[in-house]
């Protein structure tokens, strides 16, 4: 495995990090979990933007723009000969001392992994997740900011185990307010009377599945709107669905003992795996080459049509003729 770690594209037993790097000493930094599927990155161009956002927010200066950041991701992949792939792209505060202070940290790292990855809940996307509503609760935002996707993840970790301890597939959080957060590592979902309802995001990551869910769902004729759910809801939830890079789009259909709806995974769970599966393996930035750029295909078509409108005057007296219709040479993307 080649692993790129600040400029470099090292075997993985030499990408070692110092052990004075921020990162490792105090889950000083932020990443994103990216999907490649069919050699094009899903959704690229939104998670280069959150995490250079969650940057940002804990003051922490990128030594690469997010031009070489999308460059150095994809030749990750090419050295890795991988098209479907989950990806790991890390920022931390960098190398320091033992103390806080981020200004003994000059210069931060970038580190970039990539491996393959299938699905992540095996055949559990067709019976069903186990979930558990755990004890520890979600970070509140005036303690975190929600949509950092920091490298401090122990809140979530604690969640995990707890988990793990009652026998649960996903460990599901609720906030300080009593009120259902999300997952350990994904957005939340209850369906109700044929409407998708999902907590607000004022504490909970913006998950960028999360937003393809729902753009899914408005395409299909589905509502879908945010409001605040308690215990009540969640167990009596005719569907329960969660959504993230690496899960994807997954079904729970147990919690805390209880069965939720029929107990098999729901008619509105069908329909959105059946438009999310698709949608990744079309659309997306490409490994192989940049995008091209220029007309787009609409564009193309447009200059196509009105080529063939045009006509050719000769001297003499004979017929116009229209001109050829040139052929487009814009690839569909």
């Amino acid at each position: 495995m080649i692993i790129y770690y600040d400029g470099k594209f090292l075997p993985e037993d030499k990408a070692a990090v110092s052990v004075f790097d921020h990162g490792f000493l105090y889950g000083d930094g932020c990443f994103e979990g990216i999907r490649a599927y069919n050699g094009r990155i899903f959704r690229l161009k939104e998670h280069i933007d959150r995490l250079y956002d969650s940057a940002k927010t804990i003051d922490i200066k990128p030594p690469l723009s997010k031009e070489e950041m999308t460059e150095a991701i994809c030749e990750v992949l090419r050295r890795n000969k991988l098209d479907n792939a989950y990806i790991r792209p890390i920022i931390t505060r960098g190398k320091g001392d033992l103390g806080l202070d981020p200004r003994k940290c000059p210069k931060a790292s970038v580190i970039i992994i990539a491996v393959t990855w299938g699905a992540m809940y095996g055949d559990l996307y067709e019976k069903g997740l186990k979930g558990v509503t755990v004890s520890v609760r979600r970070n509140p935002a005036e303690c975190m900011p929600p949509n950092v996707k920091s490298l401090n993840y122990l809140n979530n970790i604690l969640a995990k185990i707890e988990a793990n301890y009652k026998g649960g597939d996903e460990a599901i959080f609720f906030d300080t307010n009593g009120y259902l957060s999300e997952g350990s590592g994904d957005n939340l979902y209850i369906v109700k009377n044929g409407e998708i309802i999902t907590p607000p995001t004022l504490n909970n990551l913006r998950g960028i599945t999360r937003l393809v869910v729902i753009e899914i769902a408005k395409s299909l004729g589905i509502t879908v709107r945010e409001q605040n759910l308690g215990y009540f809801d969640l167990y009596t939830a005719d569907e329960l669905i969660c959504s993230g890079t690496a899960a994807e789009v997954a079904p729970i259909v147990w919690v805390d003992g209880r069965t939720i709806g029929s107990g098999k995974p729901g008619p509105v769970f069908r329909q959105l795996a059946a438009a999310f599966g698709p949608l990744t393996k079309k659309e997306g930035y490409p490994i192989h080459g940049k995008p091209k750029k220029g007309a787009t295909n609409a564009v193309a078509k447009t200059a196509v049509k009105a080529t063939a409108k045009k006509v050719v005057k000769k001297p003499a007296k004979k017929p116009v003729k229209a001109a050829a219709k040139p052929k487009s040479k814009a690839k569909k993307r």
